[in-house]
């Protein structure tokens, strides 16, 4: 079969390699039709992590089943299937906890095993026609009966959209509360969508991307521009000086000052900043306990110089850690089904397999208009192509064809 394969730094290739096969009674073979490229999959491409040369990319996946192992009982030929992140026993303690995400068994001397990821086990990722799906009963979400129609939606289950409220739900986000989110991002737009469908009264966003604020206000987030560094002092005026009620990190080690310089922990302290005493912080942009190649001596162990004093002063509590995609998506696929929730007007591409290499280099540039990309291995959806009037109906965006119509 056709996969997109890690072959060093910079370095992706669509090549051939074994289809996957039946290896345990639980397992299930997915046909993946749908597969994202994922801002955490940059960091294996930039060469920021161990994942070993030859490992086949992707955890953002959904599909159709077309074979089940004999002890498979939920999961048939047929179905079709989203696919958390989060490869799960679901029997191990944390398993049986809700915390899928950590997992004691599926990554032996870890917790947490995931597809197509350095340290995550030796799992090859879905940015290929075919996947083994472990523990399938567990681990399959079956979709409804417009799994086609809303494919674009469904795939945001996987990962992306169950961050996202993963981030709000750490930050302790209640109806009615002011919410700064740094990054704007594919997980920083969905935390932004998840707190407005909590009923959040005022939804902050912190980046630099024009074309990615764009998205945030096109949902009635606030966008704020960080690209004079003054951040901070806009989150506290539009605050009444106070600071958000809560606050979410989703950015992670790489984040850069509006120079271009790596500064890993900018957002961490800007964070503690932008927000009132008392206040909650959900943090889910990525951090490593190891980066070689990190901006200085602390990051490249995994540290950064917090800002702690100011985090206790101010009463502050954090959360923080991947999601638990599966205590979420069943709940979120019910809010796509009923039309509470459109996560694909996040979306600018929808490629074919083969274009993948290119649409890395492209994502990792963080190019004008590169905001999510969905890759599909069986050929490129005709549909696909999003234009500006395509995209989802959020509030704002419904007000907005109200009046032009």
């Amino acid at each position: 079969m056709k996969a997109l394969v890690y072959r060093g730094p910079r370095n992706v290739k669509i090549e051939n390699v074994p289809e996957p096969k039946i290896e345990k009674p639980t397992d299930a073979i997915v046909k993946i039709v749908a597969t994202n490229i994922c801002g955490s999959d940059l960091h294996m491409f930039e060469g920021r992590t161990d994942v070993e040369e030859g490992k086949v990319l992707g955890h953002e996946n959904l599909g159709e089943v077309v074979e089940s192992g004999p002890a498979a009982q939920l999961v048939k030929k047929g179905d079709w299937v989203c696919l958390p992140f989060n490869i799960s026993c679901g029997c191990c303690p944390n398993c049986e906890r809700g915390l899928t995400g950590f997992c004691t068994t599926a990554n032996p001397g870890n917790a947490g095993a995931a597809y197509g990821y350095a340290g995550m086990g030796p799992y090859n990722g879905g940015q290929a026609e075919y996947l083994r799906v472990p523990w399938a009963d567990f681990n399959c979400l079956k979709l409804p009966e417009d799994a086609e129609e809303k494919l674009s939606d469904y795939v945001m289950l996987s990962d992306i959209f169950p961050t996202g409220w993963h981030a709000t739900e750490l930050a302790g986000l209640r109806p009615g509360e002011s919410i700064v989110i740094y990054g704007c991002g594919p997980v920083g737009l969905m935390a932004a969508h998840s707190a407005l469908i909590k009923g959040a009264a005022k939804v902050m966003v912190v980046d630099r991307h024009p074309d990615r604020l764009r998205l945030a206000e096109e949902i009635g987030a606030i966008a704020v521009d960080d690209s004079d560094g003054k951040q901070v002092e806009k989150i506290l005026e539009l605050t009444s000086g106070l600071g958000a009620e809560r606050g979410c990190e989703c950015v992670g080690y790489q984040c850069h000052d509006p120079e271009g310089h790596e500064v890993p922990n900018q957002t961490m302290n800007d964070l503690v900043e932008s927000v009132r005493p008392t206040a909650g912080l959900g943090v889910v942009g990525v951090f490593v306990s190891e980066d070689p190649k990190g901006a200085d001596e602390l990051a490249r162990k995994g540290q950064m110089a917090f800002d702690i004093g100011k985090f206790f002063e101010k009463g502050l509590h954090m959360g923080s850690g991947q999601a638990n995609v599966k205590a979420y998506n069943r709940y979120l696929c019910h809010l796509i089904h009923h039309d509470r929730a459109k996560p694909s007007w996040i979306v600018s591409h929808e490629l074919g397999l083969d274009e993948a290499p290119e649409a890395y280099e492209k994502f990792d540039a963080r190019e004008d208009g590169w905001t999510k990309v969905i890759l599909h291995p069986q050929g490129r959806r005709k549909e696909a192509k999003h234009k500006p009037e395509a995209r989802a109906k959020t509030p704002r965006r419904e007000k907005e064809l109200a009046h032009a119509h």
